[in-house]
C-alpha cells in the first residue's frame, strides 16, 4: 500500500509538458515520460494526445486488473482512481 501511495504521489506533480496545454489534471504530465508528446516520435509507446477517451480509460483499467499484460503500466495504473483516469484521459482526448 505504501509503494501504491507513493508512485501515486509521483505521479501527480504537476509539470508542464512542451506543447501541451498547462491545465492537464493531477498525472497527466507523468505519461509524457513514455507516451510521445510530438506524433513524429518513432517509439513503439503509443502517442496518447488525439487518442479516443473511452479506448484510453478501457486500456488503464485492463492494465490495472492484471487483463492487459504489461511492463510498467499495470503498477502506473495502479496509483490512479477511475476519476483520475477519466480526467487524464480526456484531457488527452482533446489535445492534438
Amino acid at each position: 500500500m505504501a509503494r501504491q501511495a507513493a508512485v501515486a504521489g509521483a505521479l501527480a506533480c504537476a509539470v508542464v509538458v512542451p506543447g501541451m496545454a498547462a491545465d492537464a489534471p493531477p498525472g497527466a504530465a507523468s505519461c509524457s515520460g513514455c507516451h510521445p508528446a510530438k506524433p513524429d516520435v518513432d517509439t513503439p509507446v503509443p502517442r496518447l494526445a488525439g487518442q479516443d477517451p473511452a479506448a484510453m480509460v478501457s486500456a488503464v483499467q485492463a492494465f490495472r486488473s492484471g487483463q492487459r499484460p504489461a511492463t510498467v503500466m499495470d503498477r502506473i495504473a495502479k496509483g490512479f482512481s477511475d476519476d483520475e483516469i477519466k480526467a487524464i484521459a480526456a484531457w488527452y482526448g482533446a489535445q492534438q
